[in-house]
Formats: C-alpha cells, structure tokens, sequence
C-alpha cells in the first residue's frame, strides 16, 4: 500500500510506493500557527496517522464543503450567500487519525476528533507556505489526483 509523508519544514506533500519510491509530489499548506497536538491550539500535528475516511470523491473539483456536507462550488455558494468560513474545505477530504496513544490519538491530542484533515482550499496561492489552522491544505486539482491513488488506511507521517 502506498504511504504518505508530509515534511513541516518544506511545506511538502510526498506519495509513496510500498517500497518507499516517491510516486508523486505537491506543495501543500500546513498551520500558521505551527505544529502541536493539542486539542484548540489549531496546529498541525506530528506523527504516525492514517488516513480514517475518504469524503467527497463523486463530487465535482472546487464542491465546498461545510460539516462535511456538500453546499456547491465556491461561486454559486457565494452567489447564493452561504456563509463560509475563511478557511473553505474544498473538493475533497481525507480525515486523519492518529496512530500513536498520547501523541496523536485519545484525550487531549486527538487528530480525529480535532477533525484535522488533508483537503482542497480557497486559499490556493497561499500552497506552499504554512496558512492553515491545523489541516493540511492542497491545490484543488492536487487533493483530487491524490484522493484517487490512496485508500482508506494508509499511513500519513507528518514530521518537521
């Protein structure tokens, strides 16, 4: 099964083979705030995840998504005012949950119930720097090529 690594430092998302071959690469945007696993402190954890549910792959790129409920994409939810956050979730996601007990999974540092997730944004010409409240923000088109080569369980290491 291919894996995924996400390197803090490089603001780099890289996919990889079983054996370890880097299959493809993307930018990516990861906290402004950081890397932590504390529960509010809106940072980006480290560590050992995996990917726990996959949403939004029959909807089409740029669909918004608000409390994983599908609203449209950007412009007609903009046209019909719905009101969005500044940090729009986009076109597909990919919930983590953490692997490791203390670190990233249970309590106080819960990747899955701080609903931190790889996923699209209307942020894209911030890609590539750290922007985000925690999540890991891709291009649009990017987090959909990536949601088609994974599967639910595979290994996100996210390290600095």
């Amino acid at each position: 099964m291919n894996s995924i690594n996400i390197n803090i430092t490089e603001q780099q998302l890289r996919l990889l083979d079983d054996e370890g071959n880097l299959i493809h690469q993307y930018p990516v945007s990861t906290s402004k705030y950081g890397t932590g696993n504390q529960n509010g402190s809106e940072q980006t954890p480290l560590g050992l995840h995996r990917i726990k549910d996959k949403l939004g792959g029959a909807m089409p790129v740029n669909e918004v998504f608000i409390g994983r409920v599908p609203h449209g994409n950007l412009d007609e939810c903009i046209e019909r005012g719905v009101d969005l956050p500044d940090d729009v979730i986009m076109s597909r996601i990919m919930w983590l949950e953490g692997m490791e007990p203390g670190r990233n999974k249970g309590g106080y540092v819960d990747t899955y119930q701080r609903y931190i997730y790889i996923h699209g944004t209307n942020h894209e010409a911030d890609i590539g720097r750290p922007s985000s409240i925690g999540c890991i923000r891709m291009c649009n088109q990017d987090i959909v090529e990536l949601f088609r080569l994974v599967d639910v369980g595979t290994e996100v290491l996210i390290e600095e």
